[in-house]
């Protein structure tokens, strides 16, 4: 008789510093069948392919994801919850559990949503075996260990990677199904870092990155090894990153665990922006400069407010200060800045209908504390209903001042040229665009004959003295001066 595996999950990255609450609209759910047999490169997919391919007996519940975002609704996390907690327990027994979560998912007044699953799992499977793969930028705590056997996390930023890492997470899984015993172990190192300077293709992170793929490939006693970044736009109690080592001894585990994070918290000065990176009125300065030297598209990131990182999709001040740009905003064919999450101005452009004007405040309808709305006299360049590349969102394309101003009633990631080309734009084009994105995501970096990173304002600030942490654990770098860290393991089992 096939063993059986419950598969299933929850993803997503939630921004404290972000107001949105996230609610079942920006929820995309695969329940049941659909989650057999929708493939893409994620990691779910992977698990389910790779398990199958064993000739596991699959059985799924449901894989919701969202873009990154607030806090997610109390109200839709319990109801997901319960309905992956009463899927298992109509399916008992299994004979393992298989998860694709984040990490650092939290929900209003519970927090990280992680533990709080992994427990009530682990009440109703006791006894068998129970892993995950996770996002690089997990944020990982000690419930979220004392409930599982074993995690791995993504090895690429960008990721491309999450299809492999949910192979290799059905693999741990397929191991502890043949008897063997994982161990694990945990440290913590204290320490903030954001994606824009932990990119793996640039030193120091394509080191430490390949030690872990080649301990992986190698060492026989050594069922995963993950650096686990955190997610800096949190301001929660348990932040900061982590080296995280699963091996078939305890104290192979945790000497390893201890040796990554001595390797680690080594390189903590090494960590650089990786794109030429400029606080805002210099960005334009060199922009400029670029265009006027004919390297063009420059794609400058309005990193701050970078929805992908969780931001709210919606802070002005980078646009006002192009707008003041009289250079900038007489370009032919014109600056294309993708894109503002603006519900009201997406259903007043419709409304009125391409060619004609409308007044409508634009931002700031969400994040009121970082910016105020632009009193935009905009004229309707094209529109596009449901466009299918983010769940049906629909687009405005809006000429404001002599810019080009996507505009969507989702909140999505602002990564897909093929937002542009929906609405009659080719980037390729184009002298310089404007995206609410940190690093460049492959999609985006392949029209770029030149990239800038604005330090600009916003939910993802990347100048972390900016924003008003209240839970941190502190002292930290590089907030703190003169941390002092001598690595040892907080969870070992």
């Amino acid at each position: 008789m096939s063993k059986r595996v419950f598969v299933g999950g929850l993803h997503h990255e939630s921004d404290t510093f972000n107001p949105i609450v996230t609610g079942m609209d920006d929820i995309h759910v695969l329940r049941g069948r659909d989650l057999l047999d929708t493939k893409r490169d994620d990691s779910i997919s992977g698990i389910v392919d790779t398990l199958c391919k064993a000739d596991v007996d699959v059985v799924p519940s449901l894989m919701a994801r969202a873009v990154p975002n607030g806090e997610w609704n109390h109200g839709c996390y319990v109801g997901l919850r319960n309905e992956i907690l009463g899927i298992l327990e109509e399916s008992l027994p299994v004979d393992a559990v298989c998860l694709a979560l984040h990490g650092s998912m939290r929900v209003r007044g519970i927090g990280k949503s992680e533990g709080d699953l992994l427990a009530m799992i682990r009440a109703l499977c006791p006894d068998i075996p129970v892993f995950a793969s996770l996002d690089m930028h997990a944020t990982v705590d000690y419930d979220m260990l004392s409930y599982a056997d074993g995690f791995i996390g993504y090895k690429c930023a960008p990721h491309t990677d999450e299809y492999e890492t949910g192979c290799l997470v059905a693999k741990m899984t397929l191991r502890a199904l043949a008897g063997e015993r994982t161990h694990m172990a945990a440290v913590r190192i204290p320490m903030l870092i954001a994606g824009e300077q932990s990119e793996t293709g640039t030193e120091p992170m394509k080191s430490l990155m390949g030690e872990l793929r080649r301990l992986e490939s190698e060492d026989e006693s050594v069922v995963s090894a993950s650096y686990l970044l955190g997610f800096p736009w949190a301001d929660s109690y348990d932040n900061g990153v982590t080296a995280l080592a699963c091996a078939s001894e305890k104290s192979r585990a945790e000497a390893l665990a201890i040796r990554l994070a001595g390797d680690f918290w080594s390189k903590r000065n090494d960590f650089r922006f990786y794109s030429e990176t400029y606080e805002p009125k210099e960005c334009l300065e060199k922009a400029k400069e670029s265009i006027r030297a004919g390297v063009c598209p420059v794609v400058i990131s309005d990193s701050g407010d970078n929805p992908t990182a969780g931001s709210s999709q919606d802070v002005t001040n980078f646009l006002k200060l192009i707008l003041k740009d009289k250079e900038l905003c007489s370009l032919d064919p014109p600056l294309c800045y993708q894109a503002f999450y603006d519900p009201p101005a997406v259903a007043k452009s419709f409304d009125a209908g391409v060619g004609r004007t409308i007044g409508i405040p634009l931002g700031a309808g969400f994040d009121r504390k970082t910016s105020t709305p632009v009193d935009a006299e905009a004229r309707v360049v094209a529109l596009r209903k449901d466009w299918p590349g983010f769940q049906g969102v629909s687009l405005a394309l809006l000429d404001i001042g002599g810019i080009h101003v996507v505009v969507t009633d989702r909140h999505v990631g602002c990564y897909d040229p093929g937002m542009m080309r929906a609405l009659g734009v080719e980037p390729s084009s184009l002298k310089a665009c404007v995206v609410k994105l940190g690093y460049l995501e492959p999609e985006i970096r392949a029209i770029s004959k030149r990239s800038l990173m604005a330090l600009s304002d916003g939910g993802s600030n990347e100048v972390f003295s900016r924003l008003t942490y209240r839970n941190l654990p502190r002292p930290i770098f590089p907030l703190d001066d003169d941390v002092a860290f001598e690595p040892s393991v907080f969870f070992s089992r």
